[in-house]
């Protein structure tokens, strides 16, 4: 059956009909010459104009706003009940299973399951589909080459951009990091200024996982390796802040201001002890102080720094290292380029600063042992990274080239041990390699236009986080070739380490033995010149006597080589 509409509309109410004709053209209007006209204008003859083939083109730029994303979570029951069934109710879900397992039915349909499902096993076992058929053949290295591609970058929330001064990663997997912001440059800084830091997810760059609200902003921060829960900070006035994650944004307990750091606390450590609440730091103040996070109205302990043996500090320490290991020895870098080796069980505290090197014209930014070879470890200030040896104290074993820009940051691979990483102030990346080349670094990357300010690598080797000046951290993921371990490479590193070491050895004492000669010289010289001591004008005339006699022998010789050339 069709349907049709009709519509009806009166002829009066479309309007007037409209005729058309056709007639001659007819001028309706004549606007006459004006000669007067001309005076105003200038004839052009011949007129040149250009013409371009191709097509006006019109460029614009467009950016889009910035689209933030939620996680949410589903959180799945077991359903399917008949509604006079409450599933919370455990004997009516039993008395329900009970009834539905005596079913023909469901018998009848487990039965006929049951003989697919034996099947398909017996397949299984008889056909191992998971089987590895090349697992005795050794890889022999990667053939890839060395190369690091940007995952995420996660910016400061804030208006005022800050730097982010410290990185660290959440202990137990790779899916948090926490970051330190603050304003190092005390020009910058201005009353009304954020003084929060973040705890980022790696997977969600947009906002903040948790945000840590301090009393001052923070110049360090630093995971409890025992309990990934706690956390602690070095605050820019010098206080030490705790927090535990799971009671919120404000700190737990903080360090009172008299007995804390007088300069910004710059390195913080925890410490391998059975309560896992122990951590030391250090500040330019020139003290090195130990804490237990559980009572932190004053230190536990406290270390002055100074070679003279003095009460009061004359180094700045800016970088810390401690090797678990080793839990009595540890090792601060300095603002004055000396790295001390320190003992924290000496016997007197004058006693506890051990030895020094020295070999950095600018501040020790980064101080790390190697993590296969503890006695060697590495140094980065002015625009070197050197590679020392505990034996040696005298100068570095290995080192860098001289930068043209500034390096403020470094740190070992935790895979391989002949492969570190540095930044500099012109916004580049340095992997260095050993065993590839030494002259030169294996991958250079220019992670953004600004200084990069600290760097941090995951435990896992793999992951790499950058912060810069502007508070940008750029998460970066390395290749195979630098985040697995060579075949034979810790026996190649071993070699070269000694090898290095051994060289150093020889120079130093070859070195000290010219010095005690030139020594022992220069003391002669002088007991003979108190012995007998020339009249002036005798050693003059000496001096002339000499002179000419050296120049008859010259002309002797010359006069000689003329007569063989013409005989």
């Amino acid at each position: 059956m069709e349907i049709v509409y009709v519509y009806t509309k009166k002829r009066e109410e479309f309007g007037r009909q409209c005729n058309f004709t056709d007639r001659t053209a007819e001028s309706l209007v004549d606007i006459p010459v004006d000669d007067s006209l001309k005076e105003s204008f200038i004839e052009r003859n011949p007129c040149e104009s250009a013409i371009q083939c191709a097509p006006e083109m019109s460029e614009h730029e467009v950016n889009t706003e910035r689209f933030e994303t939620q996680s949410r979570g589903i959180n799945h029951v077991e359903g399917g009940w008949p509604k006079d069934i409450n599933p919370a109710e455990v004997e009516q879900t039993m008395r329900f299973r009970k009834k539905v397992e005596k079913d023909e039915v469901y018998i009848q349909a487990i039965q006929q399951l049951g003989t697919v499902m034996e099947h398909t096993i017996r397949q299984n076992n008889a056909v191992d589909i998971y089987e590895e058929y090349f697992n005795d053949i050794v890889e022999d290295g990667c053939a890839e080459p060395p190369s690091a591609k940007t995952i995420n970058v996660f910016r400061d929330p804030n208006e005022q951009k800050r730097t982010a001064a410290n990185i660290c990663w959440y202990p137990d997997n790779a899916q948090k990091l926490a970051v330190a912001y603050s304003v190092l440059e005390f020009q910058r800084s201005t009353p009304g200024m954020c003084m929060d830091s973040y705890i980022w997810d790696v997977e969600s760059p947009n906002k903040p996982d948790m945000t840590l609200k301090p009393i001052s902003p923070l110049v360090c921060i630093e995971y409890n390796p025992k309990d990934p829960h706690c956390l602690v900070g070095g605050q820019y006035n010098g206080q030490l802040a705790f927090w535990d994650t799971r009671k919120g944004s404000q700190p737990i307990e903080v360090s009172s201001i008299s007995n804390s750091h007088s300069d910004p606390l710059y390195k913080c450590i925890f410490l391998t002890s059975k309560t896992g609440t122990e951590c030391f730091t250090t500040s330019t103040d020139g003290q090195v102080l130990w804490w237990d996070i559980r009572k932190m109205a004053e230190p536990t302990e406290t270390l002055i720094l100074n070679l003279d043996k003095s009460t009061k500090p004359s180094l700045g320490g800016i970088s810390l290292e401690y090797e678990s290991t080793m839990p009595t020895k540890f090792m601060v870098g300095t603002e004055q380029g000396i790295v001390l080796s320190c003992n924290r069980k000496a016997k007197s505290p004058t006693d506890r600063i051990v030895a020094n090197f020295s070999g950095h014209y600018g501040p020790v930014y980064a101080l790390q042992r190697n993590p296969f070879f503890p006695k060697n470890f590495l140094t980065v200030g002015d625009w070197t990274a050197r590679i020392w040896s505990e034996d040696l104290r005298e100068s570095s074993i290995m080192w860098t080239k001289f930068h043209k820009s500034y390096l403020t940051d470094g740190c070992w691979s935790p895979i391989r041990p002949a492969v570190f990483f540095t930044s500099r102030m012109d916004g580049c990346l340095d992997v260095w390699d050993y065993m590839f080349k030494q002259n030169d670094p294996t991958l250079s990357l220019q992670v953004c236009d600004e200084a990069l300010n600290c760097l941090r690598i995951q435990d896992a080797g793999s992951l790499l986080a950058c912060g810069s000046h502007s508070g940008n951290v750029t998460l970066l993921e390395l290749s195979e070739s630098l985040s697995q371990q060579q075949r034979n490479e810790k026996a190649s590193v071993t070699q070269m380490f000694e090898r290095e070491t051994k060289r150093e050895k020889i120079l130093e004492s070859r070195y000290r033995e010219m010095k005690l000669k030139e020594r022992a010289k220069s003391q002669q010289e002088e007991k003979v010149v108190d012995e007998d001591a020339e009249d002036p004008e005798e050693l003059v005339q000496e001096a002339e006597k000499n002179f000419w006699f050296t120049v008859e022998q010259e002309k002797a010789g010359i006069e000689k080589k003329e007569k063989e050339e013409q005989h």
